[in-house]
């Protein structure tokens, strides 16, 4: 039986992994206090526990409000990472998981993102991981196995984000404003990227950077049809003007609504991620297409 040990499992991504992997792994979680399912950091790094792999979640996600002070991001995201990975090292183990973002690489994609795009991360979040993934990079042991995985937005049971502030709108009846802008992005359910790293821990891949993205792209306007069809509601599109909306949103970003710059972006940008190494590498199709992907989402969100 391999031990498994997981950071971040009391959070979104580490929730639904751990409900995922089978029974043939011994996961143990690694937190901040003890708990009846994980070790505290403290006795991980003070002690030679025996394990076969780590996956590494936990850290700091980007956000949107911009009220989280800077350090807060190279604490979570890069320190304790290289920490982490100093421990791996010096242990037995043959494989590390490190859960990074296409905002390492890019904040805005012109065509397709692929793992050969010269990284050039602009925001905090972006450059603390572009960090750790950098020092992850500078010291690849030969007799390990280590994977760096860019996820895009990741979805599913218990997620929380711009998903859910769309689900919002649309189960209120809302009409959605943003009918005007066209746009392609990549997606990613957790239960395909709970897949992808189970097949790494598996299977014998080698290191390096994955993107991590469903096979398919999906417009914002599709995504409130399919959770107007989700919620077997007649979608609701409005196509308001793209300069009152981005007025609009500059005054959020000012008084903080929900509303603001940043969120437009990310709902009216395109984002297209390739996910092509990763599945030629393990050799294996997703199991989730993105439309039932997001399907299985907004009915999570209903219940």
């Amino acid at each position: 039986m391999k031990k498994i040990l997981i950071t971040g499992m009391s959070g979104f991504v580490g929730a639904n992994l751990k409900g995922y992997l089978p029974e043939s792994f011994d996961i143990t979680g690694i937190s901040r206090t003890e708990t009846s399912s994980s070790i505290s950091y403290d006795y991980f790094f003070s002690t030679n526990l025996p394990f076969d792999a780590i996956v590494h979640l936990a850290g700091k996600a980007h956000d949107l409000k911009n009220t989280s002070n800077e350090s807060e991001y190279y604490e979570a995201n890069f320190e304790l990472t290289k920490k982490l990975y100093d421990k791996f090292l010096e242990s037995d183990a043959k494989k590390f998981i490190y859960i990074s973002s296409v905002k390492a690489a890019k904040d805005i994609v012109e065509g397709i993102l692929d793992e050969d795009v010269l990284a050039g991360p602009v925001t905090v979040y972006g450059k603390s991981k572009r960090m750790a993934e950098e020092y992850i990079l500078n010291h690849l042991p030969i007799e390990k196995e280590v994977y760096i995985l860019r996820p895009c937005m990741i979805h599913g049971p218990g997620n929380k984000g711009n998903l859910n502030l769309l689900y919002s709108f649309v189960s209120k009846g809302i009409p959605y404003p943003l009918g005007a802008f066209q746009n392609q992005r990549s997606f990613l359910s957790v239960e395909n990227l709970c897949f992808v790293i189970e097949q790494l821990l598996l299977q014998s891949v080698d290191s390096g950077i994955y993107n991590v993205a469903d096979d398919n792209t999906v417009s914002t306007n599709e995504i409130i049809r399919l959770i107007s069809k989700s919620l077997n509601k007649k979608p609701k599109l409005l196509n308001l003007p793209k300069s009152a909306i981005m007025i609009a949103a500059r005054f959020g970003s000012i008084t903080h609504l929900p509303l603001n710059s940043e969120r437009l972006q990310k709902l009216t940008e395109n984002y297209v991620v390739s996910n092509r190494k990763i599945l030629d590498s393990i050799g294996m199709r997703l199991p989730l297409t993105a439309t039932d992907g997001l399907l299985k989402t907004f009915r999570s969100f209903k219940k």
